[in-house]
């Protein structure tokens, strides 16, 4: 097993690396150190003993964990919350309304990753537990959740990477934990001083205007940090804003230009692929970079996203 040390990200904040893929800074769990200890995200199944091994050198038994919360139920997010589940006698999932049955049944959930991952489906996600229902909390837009005697956690829906997808507010670091919602961070950069977010358009629910719309709910309120589930903590939220709202029109745009020529979204991503790299290029970053790898990859999924998004926007 890789390092399993807790990031410290100040305050009673903790991020625990889940090797998503069995790379580095790829996906996390978030640990807030509250009387009621509590956990955002769990990742994919196989993330699952690094959660464990991480928690331990905090400190902390799984039989003190209260509350599991999944921002969305992509199994890269919450595939490992049944699994991880039964180690945690004490706990409950807290997800979206209209996630709670994808965890009770994840069936479907199940059919759609192998459509994207195929023959590497068992590899990064496999096995997927089910959620029993009375181990469900939901939450919608506006509700909360209070985790300790001076914080309360407010849940926002926050569509465009996935209908069933909502952000939680924490009041006491001002810090939004966004999911997709928000982006991309690509922490392989940060050595190289780039700050990089890159849209999340994977499929079948991306929504560009929803997805800008939730980002001028997060701006309104006036956020210090940004908790990514791809990969860690900002404190440059306005910049992360401005890339989004930058790369987001780039990235439909390119999706129009290859659905009208036939192009596939092996065609798109690449083309993608391109833009990304001139750009960093442009910074001085040199084309065999580490980050290329994840890129390579993310903007695949993206592109399958956007041609799904351009063509059901057609009929």
């Amino acid at each position: 097993m890789q390092s399993t040390q807790p990031i410290y990200l100040g305050g009673r904040i903790h991020l625990i690396d889940g090797f998503d893929m069995g790379w580095p800074e790829r996906t996390g769990t978030y640990v807030i150190a509250e009387e009621e200890l509590t956990l955002v995200e769990t990742g994919p199944s196989p993330s699952v003993p690094y959660i464990k091994a991480g928690l331990a050198k905090l400190g902390y038994t799984t039989e003190q964990v209260k509350y599991i919360i999944v921002t969305h139920i992509h199994l890269d997010h919450a595939g490992g919350a049944g699994l991880f589940l039964k180690d945690c006698p004490n706990a409950k999932v807290v997800v979206h309304p209209k996630g709670a049955r994808h965890l009770v049944d994840p069936s479907r959930l199940i059919a759609g990753a192998r459509a994207v991952y195929h023959d590497d489906f068992d590899r990064l996600f496999d096995p997927i537990e089910a959620v029993s229902e009375e181990r469900i909390l939901i939450r919608g837009d506006g509700d909360t959740l209070q985790i300790g005697e001076n914080c309360v956690l407010e849940f926002l829906d926050s569509p465009g990477h996935a209908n069933h997808h909502f952000s939680i507010y924490d009041p006491v670091s001002r810090g939004m934990f966004t999911g997709d919602t928000a982006g991309v961070l690509y922490p392989q950069l940060k050595e190289d001083g780039i700050h990089l977010v890159l849209p999340s358009t994977s499929p079948n629910q991306f929504d560009p205007e929803a997805m800008l719309a939730s980002l001028n709910r997060f701006e309104a309120r006036k956020l210090s940090r940004i908790y990514f589930g791809h990969f860690g903590m900002s404190e440059q939220v306005d910049d992360a804003y401005r890339q989004l709202r930058e790369w987001l029109p780039v990235f439909v745009a390119e999706g129009e230009s290859a659905l009208a020529i036939g192009q596939t979204y092996d065609e798109l991503s690449r083309k993608l692929l391109e833009r990304v790299a001139d750009h960093l290029q442009s910074q001085g970053i040199s084309g065999d970079h580490d980050v290329f790898e994840v890129l390579k990859l993310d903007l695949q999924v993206c592109s399958m996203g956007i041609l799904d998004y351009l063509q059901k926007r057609g009929k």
